[in-house]
C-alpha cells in the first residue's frame, strides 16, 4: 500500500506503468474515506465505516470485529502466515494477524526493511506455507507530515499560492516510492515469489497540492483529487488490462477472497463490497461509489463524526457538508476538477443521488 499515491502520478511513474502492463489495473477505484484509517478499515473490512464503527480519525477502537471479518482474519484462518508492517497501530484492524509491527516512518529504511521481511517469507513459502505480508511504504505521508502539515493550516494563503512548488515537491516524494516499488517487484522475481503469488498493489487515497483552498493535504473535503485512489492485481490467472470501471475500495476484498478461492463468510454481516471479478471479465456494470470525510474547518483537530458525504457514479459527484448544510453537483465529465456547481440546474439528478446517499446511510444497502 502506497500511502498518499496520486492516480496522476501512478500512471505515468516508471516502475508502476511496468507494473502495469502485466497487470489488472483500476485506475478508478474511490477510497471511503480519504485518510487512512477509515480507507484501510473499509478495505480489510469490505464495508463502509458508518457500518464497522470507524468513520473517523478517532474511532480505530470502535471496530466491529465480531460483525465485520478481516481480510487478515480470513487468511489467518485458511492457514495463511500473517504480518503487517505498518506506520502506526491505528491503520488497520489488528485482528487476524499473526505479527503486527510498527516501522519508524522517519528513520527507517523501507526498502531494506520489507526486502527482509520477504526473504522471511521465502522461507516460509519454501517449508509449502502460505502467507499473508502487508507493506505500508509511508514516505509520501511523511514528507507532507513534516512539509505541508506541520507548516500550513488549511486557510494558508502561503501554501495554495504557490502550487507550482507544491506540485514539485510532491513529484519528488512520489518517484522515491516508485522506486521502492520497483526495487520490491524486482525482489519478488529474484526470490521467485511473484510465481504463485497474487501481489495486491493499492494506495489509500490521493493528496492535495493545492487544488482547493480549505484541504492542504488530505481527510477534509470529498473531491477526487484525493477519491480517487488505484487498485492493481498481478496474478498469473489474470488478463493483463487496464479498466476503466469505477470500482470502489471495498471491492478489493470480496475480489481477492474470489482470486483465492475463499468462500465469504455468512455467519458475519453482509458487506458492501462485490468481487470485481465479473468487470475483469469484461461486464460493464456500473458500480456506485460512497465516500465520507471530516471537515474541520478552521479547528486544529479533525471532528469526531464524519460531515461531508459524496455519491459518485461514472458521471455525476454529489456532496453533502453537513458542517454547514449545502450541496454539490458536479459532471465529472465535462469538468473533472469539480469546479462548477450544478446543484441548482440538476433537481432530478441530485433528488436521485440524494436518496441513494441516504440509502446507504440510513438503510445499510448498497444498490
Amino acid at each position: 500500500m502506497v500511502d498518499g499515491a496520486r492516480l496522476d502520478r501512478i500512471v505515468t511513474g516508471k516502475n508502476y506503468s511496468n507494473l502495469i502492463s502485466n497487470s489488472t489495473f483500476f485506475p478508478k477505484t474511490i477510497t471511503y474515506a480519504p485518510y487512512t484509517i477509515g480507507a484501510l478499515h473499509a478495505v480489510f473490512s469490505g464495508s463502509y465505516g458508518h457500518k464497522t464503527g470507524v468513520n473517523s480519525y478517532w474511532s480505530t477502537p470502535k471496530f466491529k470485529k465480531d460483525e465485520y471479518k478481516t481480510l487478515s482474519l480470513y487468511l489467518q484462518q485458511n492457514g495463511y502466515y500473517t504480518h503487517a508492517d505498518v506506520i502506526n497501530n491505528l491503520v488497520l484492524p489488528k485482528i487476524g494477524f499473526d505479527s503486527f509491527v510498527v516501522h519508524d516512518e522517519e528513520n527507517d529504511d523501507l526498502t531494506a526493511r520489507h526486502k527482509l521481511l520477504l526473504d522471511d517469507m521465502k522461507n516460509k513459502s519454501d517449508e509449502n506455507k502460505d502467507f499473508f505480508l502487508y507493506l505500508h511504504y509511508s514516505n509520501i505521508h511523511t514528507g507532507i507530515m513534516n512539509e505541508v502539515l506541520k507548516k500550513y493550516d488549511n486557510f494558508s494563503e502561503e501554501y495554495f499560492s504557490k502550487k507550482k512548488e507544491n506540485e514539485k515537491f510532491y513529484d519528488g516524494l512520489f518517484k522515491k516510492a516508485d522506486v521502492y516499488l520497483g526495487d520490491i517487484i524486482s525482489y519478488c522475481e529474484k526470490l521467485g515469489l511473484n510465481e504463485n503469488s497474487l501481489i495486491v498493489v493499492i494506495s489509500d487515497h490521493g493528496i492535495s497540492i493545492g487544488e482547493k483552498i480549505g484541504e492542504r493535504a488530505y481527510g477534509v473535503y470529498c473531491y477526487d483529487y484525493t477519491l480517487i485512489s488505484t487498485a492493481l492485481f498481478n496474478h498469473h490467472s489474470l488478463p493483463h488490462k487496464i479498466t476503466e470501471n469505477q470500482i470502489r475500495s471495498v471491492d478489493l476484498l470480496p475480489t481477492i477472497l474470489d482470486i483465492l478461492s475463499i468462500p465469504i463468510d455468512s455467519d458475519y454481516k453482509q458487506i458492501d463490497g462485490k468481487s470485481l471479478m465479473p468487470i475483469i471479465h469484461g461486464n460493464h456494470e456500473e458500480r456506485i461509489a460512497f465516500s465520507q470525510s471530516g471537515n474541520p474547518l478552521k479547528n486544529k483537530q479533525p471532528p469526531k463524526e464524519p460531515n461531508v458525504f459524496s455519491i459518485r457514479t461514472d458521471k455525476w459527484k454529489f456532496i453533502s457538508n453537513i458542517h454547514n448544510n449545502t450541496e454539490e453537483l458536479y459532471n465529472l465529465q465535462n469538468d473533472p476538477t469539480e469546479e462548477n456547481n450544478l446543484i441548482d440546474s440538476n433537481p432530478e439528478i441530485s433528488s436521485k443521488l440524494r436518496e441513494e446517499m441516504n440509502n446507504i446511510l440510513h438503510e445499510g444497502k448498497l444498490s
